[in-house]
């Protein structure tokens, strides 16, 4: 027991000082990047809008529960399916809190490859629902969202502007989403993910990985079959990915978990059917297998073509302990997520009540 807990504080030691980064980033994309951009640039039926939106949901911050009303927004302001389903994608596959968290768990590499292969099949399965599903979904039947406003273009005088926020108090507002809002959707989660880590570090053969008969392909597969129907968010599959890393498990083997999971768990699809019909949930699955694979087998052909090893990258880095810092880190860390987790249970005791 005492072997698990200290394998788990050191994957927490070792992610926090990223993962409290990664938060107080997407604290400021939410205080200072305008609230209908994303609506602004996606909310009409246009080309590139496809590529607008995969590259929009790459640094958000928003987990695959987080992101539906978002994603069915846009499709009422008039986003094609193809941009809608790309935004899906994207968005909880990879964000700066997850990037962070990569930087200090993985390797540079990988934290290079996951939102650009998050990116890449996002593009492409828009791309091709765009193209093979012309058919009306009872969303867009709906008239679009329209915001009134006051103000003309070029000019406006309203009160608001001027009862406009300080700097201050919007970096404030940011930080409490980050730190509250988004922590609490989360922590759970990422707590749920360094006790995995901590029980596939612990328990599992060292050689895991490379044992499964049929090569990286079948343990490539294995991930997909484990990660499709999971819930587990974009943050909290890195310390499990790192986990396996040092199991043996191929690069492509770990970029397809870290890929599908956060895409495609069993509730995403429900929705997903719901929000853009049948069949473009059947091509928005089917092409995220394709394109994850695709993505993974590249990586493998990348890692063995510059002579690199992520287990080898993990164990070198591991070997240093952790700093004051690091160690200061993760202790606020261990006090935001106990505070998200309290939280959280005295708001369904609420609700239970009531």
């Amino acid at each position: 027991m005492s072997a698990f807990l200290y394998v788990c504080w050191d994957i927490l030691v070792d992610s926090s000082i990223w993962m409290l980064f990664g938060f107080f980033m997407a604290g400021l994309l939410r205080a200072f990047v305008p609230s209908d951009l994303v609506a602004r640039h996606l909310g009409k039926d246009q080309s590139g809008n496809v590529f607008k939106a995969a590259l929009f949901g790459v640094p958000l911050p928003l987990c695959s529960c987080g992101v539906i009303p978002a994603a069915a927004g846009l499709r009422r302001q008039g986003a094609s399916k193809g941009a809608t389903a790309s935004f899906l994608i994207s968005t909880p596959e990879t964000g700066v809190d997850s990037i962070a968290v990569s930087w200090a768990l993985l390797d540079p590499l990988m934290t290079v490859l996951r939102p650009l292969s998050a990116f890449l099949t996002a593009m492409m399965t828009g791309l091709f629902i765009d193209a093979a599903d012309k058919e009306p979904d009872p969303l867009q039947l709906l008239p679009p969202l329209n915001t009134p406003s006051a103000c003309t273009s070029g000019s406006c005088s309203c009160g608001d502007s001027a009862a406009a926020p300080s700097l201050w108090k919007r970096f404030l507002n940011g930080q409490r989403f980050a730190f509250d809002d988004l922590m609490g959707d989360i922590a759970p989660w990422f707590a749920f993910g360094i006790l995995l880590a901590g029980v596939i570090t612990i328990y599992l053969p060292d050689d895991l990985g490379q044992t499964l008969p049929g090569g990286g392909m079948v343990s490539m597969l294995a991930m997909l079959a484990v990660a499709m129907p999971m819930y587990v968010c974009a943050t909290a599959s890195t310390p499990i990915a790192a986990a396996l890393a040092l199991k043996g498990f191929s690069p492509g083997a770990l970029l397809v978990f870290l890929l599908a999971g956060p895409a495609t768990n069993a509730a995403t699809i429900v929705m997903v059917s719901r929000l853009l019909g049948r069949k473009s949930a059947v091509i928005y699955v089917g092409s995220i297998i394709l394109a994850t694979l695709a993505c993974a087998v590249a990586a493998d052909a990348l890692y063995l073509w510059l002579g690199l090893e992520v287990h080898g990258w993990l164990a070198n880095s591991g070997v240093e302990e952790g700093g004051l810092v690091s160690i200061l880190a993760a202790l606020i860390m261990l006090a935001v997520l106990l505070r998200a987790g309290v939280t959280l249970m005295v708001r369904r005791f609420s609700t239970a009540k009531t």
